[in-house]
């Protein structure tokens, strides 16, 4: 396992660089449970193992950002889909990640001259009439420059960054190979679950990637509120528009961090955090699409309180089942039904043994703390808080769908506060949660889902007579195979490996030896140093032999 993480020469510089960086942060203990360390060193790589005492005063959390941040654009952007799992990491954690900013020097806009002449198919004089050569934004994947088309009409060019994906595809492959080490090697991060972290970041990160596809999120959530007045989202120019580029209607409004420019506008705080929460309470729970980080840096006002939502490169989706199974688990939490949330808790986590008592208990008692406080006294915050350290606690995790949801309420909630300090996102929200409860409920919705069920069993009693002949068709040739995973028993197994390479190499070396001592027997063959050649050639080879099993052991005791 850990020579197929440094097998890859192409990988080998980035893998030393990762281990350089963690050992400098005092995680050295990471490393050497990983492997990285020594298989390194086996190949000649020098790493300073020494503790470094700057970092000392800095708490795990803040090293970990720390790590992120040297590592670069690829680790930045994981740090960035971590802050959106407060059901795995507790609030110190996801602090800190939220810190992360992908902010990077910017390229000079003629480095990026060829791969803009190339994506629009021409030169860059025949479509636009300007460009700004100082960018307006400049991120890690993408910078961000103001133009004008021919026609007069302001955009925003939206460039990738030239070479980054070859730069990112590295990483993820080193990356995937150190999740891999750790599911078998690290039994402690497991709670973690780092294969489906690593699953959603590299699905985030590769449509992040493709600004066509950003481009889509764009018009799509744009068709959704269209018959809203009070919500502008850009236009995209498709005739322009490519993987690599993505040229969109230029908003001119206020920023939405900046509240002395909106006050001296003499915009309305309230009216707009109601406006911005009422679309993207639309978006989740009448869509089931939304932006996943609705943070006032991605929003603009406009005139007559009206708002514009921009970057659309993390969205959520919630299928329609997905959507009832909140209201289910909203039903229960509000009715006091501990086993029925505890049964969706375990659904989505993927957990088919738990300590269903205990966590029932756990979630009756989150209920009664709740349950006497009004609305307006509640804090959508704490309430999420408490409740994920109640998943913590019971190394239970949401889906990565339901992870973005909670992260889109909390942003939500904190976009509201942002502009209205006395917004409430659940009193806001509060009529729209009714109204599901109550259409759930409605006699066509439940035909509905009765039809659909009973169309599913039918279909499965028609198809399970053909299966069944196929199963025993298929045991009659032998076809039929059953697999056992035996989850830990990696390590094991390369232990019985290398035992049994030295065992081989020890006979041989035994062999080697024996034939030798016969060889020095024979007369009349060439020598040296008073020995026939071959018994000369014999001896040297064992003595090399045995000195690499003394090696080898020497090695497999200190790692030990």
């Amino acid at each position: 396992m850990i020579w197929e993480l440094i097998n890859a020469a192409k990988d080998l510089s980035r893998a030393q660089d990762v281990a350089t960086v963690l050992i400098r942060y005092g995680f050295g203990g990471v490393v050497r449970s990983l492997g990285v360390g020594s298989a390194l060193e086996r190949l000649g790589k020098t790493l300073h193992w020494q503790s470094v005492e700057e970092y000392a005063a800095l708490d795990t959390p803040q090293r970990v950002r720390r790590v992120l941040e040297d590592l670069g654009p690829t680790f930045i952007k994981m740090g960035q889909i971590l802050a959106t799992r407060l059901d795995l990491f507790p609030p110190a954690y996801i602090a800190e990640f939220e810190k992360l900013l992908d902010k990077v020097p910017s390229l000079p806009f003629e480095d990026l001259v060829p791969q803009l002449q190339e994506d629009i198919g021409g030169d860059i004089e025949d479509i636009f009439l300007s460009i700004e050569r100082e960018p307006l934004a400049a991120a890690s994947l993408a910078q961000v420059h103001r133009a004008v088309l021919q026609d007069g009409t302001p955009v925003i060019l939206k460039i990738r960054r030239p070479g980054i994906r070859r730069i990112i595809e590295a990483d993820l492959r080193l990356l995937n190979r150190v999740v891999e080490v750790i599911e078998s090697d690290v039994p402690e991060l497991r709670r973690y679950h780092p294969r489906e972290i690593f699953r959603q970041f590299s699905q985030s990160l590769r449509a992040e990637l493709d600004f066509a596809a950003e481009a889509r999120n764009v018009e799509r959530v744009a068709a959704n509120l269209a018959g809203n007045e009070h919500i502008k989202i850009a236009s995209i120019y498709w005739e322009l528009t490519g993987e690599r580029l993505n040229v969109q209607e230029y908003i001119q409004g206020i920023p939405g961090r900046d509240l002395r420019a909106l006050d001296q506008a003499g915009l309305d705080r309230k009216l707009l955090a109601e406006r911005g929460a009422k679309a993207v309470l639309k978006m989740i729970m009448e869509d089931g699409f939304f932006h996943a980080d609705p943070h006032p840096g991605n929003v603009f006002y406009l005139p007559d309180n009206r708002l514009a939502f921009i970057d659309f490169g993390m969205v959520g989706r919630l299928t329609e089942e997905r959507r009832e199974q909140v209201i289910v688990f909203l039903y229960g939490m509000v009715n006091r039904m501990p086993l029925k949330v505890v049964e969706i808790l375990e659904d989505w986590s993927g957990v088919i043994k738990t300590d269903e008592q205990a966590l029932a208990i756990e979630i009756d008692a989150f209920v009664d703390q709740y349950s006497n406080r009004s609305l307006k006294d509640l804090s959508l915050q704490m309430m999420i808080g408490d409740l994920l350290a109640i998943l913590r606690d019971h190394n239970l995790s949401l889906p990565p769908d339901l992870a973005l949801l909670v992260k889109a309420y909390v942003t939500l909630d904190g976009f509201g506060r942002h502009l209205d300090p006395d917004f409430n996102t659940l009193v806001f929200a509060a009529p729209y949660l009714q109204q599901l409860m109550a259409d759930r409920y409605r006699p066509d919705v439940i035909a509905k889902r009765g039809w659909n069920n009973l169309v599913g069993i039918v279909d499965l009693l028609a198809a399970f007579p053909k299966e069944l002949h196929q199963l025993l068709r298929a045991s009659r040739k032998g076809a039929v195979q059953v697999d056992f995973n035996v989850k830990g028993i990696g390590p094991y197994v390369d232990k019985i490996d290398v035992a049994i390479s030295r065992l081989t190499m020890g006979i041989v070396t035994s062999a080697l030896i024996i034939g030798t001592s016969i060889i020095t027997t024979v007369k009349g063959e060439s020598s040296f140093l008073s020995l026939p050649v071959l018994g000369f050639l014999g001896y040297l080879f064992a003595f090399l032999g045995g000195i690499w099993l003394l090696i080898s052991i020497w090695r497999s005791n200190r790692r030990s």
